[in-house]
């Protein structure tokens, strides 16, 4: 199939025929048609997936939109039960930015998103890319789209051999180039299922791209090196304690983390701090603990963490210093944040 035509055209094309049936899309047919993508959807589902698979989302984003079926749904939810229906997708600093994103457009916008990509960029938690996702695939405006698969798409189509992150500038430049004026969000879709389909990381299927005539990483031979990337630094591992109370009537001793930093606004047990050095004790209730003889291991984006367990049964009349005691019947070990729920779980193997 050759491209030398169009580009957009040809991708197009293909798109309309192979298109991913995704949950939150709406594909080529329907939108011929008239139909147009929900906003709410097309945003909650860019959200989820930043820095996490298609297959991971799926779930999450069916529960979500059955108790949340709309920006104000979510907009009232409590905090504390979004958090918890979070919990896996990691980086709960963007749970946080999705509840005060769905307040400011329910309370601010009368639950209206913004069309453009500017406008969204003001909303909480929305930066560049996601505003840019939003303005093509839920408003059809003429933005430039690229996340970690049309990086490989564009990289690869333009023999761009400069190492990421420093070619990011040179890839969204000849992103640009291509982006039409006509079905951009069909466009922007179109090359991200490229991506995730043909043009993938390892053993690209060139030989059935709809622009393989015209990849200059597939004539020079380079196409599956593509893109290079600056070595990465091994991550430091550090070191904390968690503890672990439960009171004689089954109550659990938790502390919500402070909003900023890892696992903000979250709850968990109360602990050291972690370090890559031995860390300091620092018991939050006066108790006999006990070393439960296992790590709860967990990696975080720029470090591996393993936390010691240390585990206590208290009277009722005993007072934490840190936290307090949550009843047995309020406490769901799936509203932890993972590396919690972790611990929860060999604590309660020990």
């Amino acid at each position: 199939m050759s491209t030398l035509r169009d580009p957009a055209d040809a991708l197009l094309e293909w798109y309309d025929r192979h298109a991913r049936d995704l949950p939150w899309r709406i594909g080529p047919g329907p939108r011929a048609r008239g139909a147009r993508p929900d906003p709410y959807r097309v945003w909650l589902s860019e959200v989820m997936l930043q820095q996490t698979t298609v297959a991971a989302v799926r779930d999450y984003f069916h529960r979500f939109t059955t108790l949340w079926p709309t920006v104000e749904a979510l907009a009232a939810a409590e905090d504390g039960r979004v958090m918890g229906e979070w919990a896996g997708l990691g980086y709960y600093a963007r749970a946080r930015n999705l509840l005060k994103c769905a307040r400011v457009v329910t309370h601010e916008h009368g639950g209206r998103f913004p069309e453009t990509a500017e406008a969204l960029r003001q909303l909480p938690g929305i930066g560049p890319y996601t505003a840019a996702a939003i303005a093509a695939i839920a408003f059809d405006r003429p933005e430039t789209v690229v996340d970690g698969n049309v990086e490989r798409v564009i990289a690869r189509r333009f023999d761009i051999r400069t190492p990421l992150p420093a070619a990011k500038p040179e890839i969204a430049a000849r992103a640009g180039e291509l982006t039409p004026e006509a079905r951009p969000g069909c466009y922007a879709q179109a090359v991200m299922d490229l991506g995730a389909t043909i043009c993938t990381p390892k053993n690209p299927a060139c030989g059935i791209c709809p622009w393989r005539d015209d990849c200059a990483g597939r004539l020079a031979g380079t196409a599956a090196e593509l893109p290079a990337k600056t070595p990465k630094k091994p991550k430091p591992v550090r070191h904390g304690i968690a503890y672990l109370a439960r009171r004689v009537d089954g109550a659990w001793l938790l502390e919500r983390r402070p909003d900023s930093g890892l696992l903000g606004g979250m709850l968990g047990w109360p602990g050291s701090e972690w370090t890559e050095g031995d860390p300091a004790p620092a018991p939050p209730i006066r108790a006999e603990w006990r070393d439960v003889g296992a790590e709860a291991r967990h990696t975080f984006t720029h470090f591996h963490l393993r936390l010691a367990l240390r585990t206590a049964l208290v009277p009722m009349e005993r007072t934490p210093e840190r936290g307090a005691f949550l009843p047995l019947e309020e406490f769901r070990p799936s509203d932890l944040p993972t590396v919690m729920r972790k611990a929860f779980d060999l604590a309660a193997k020990g």
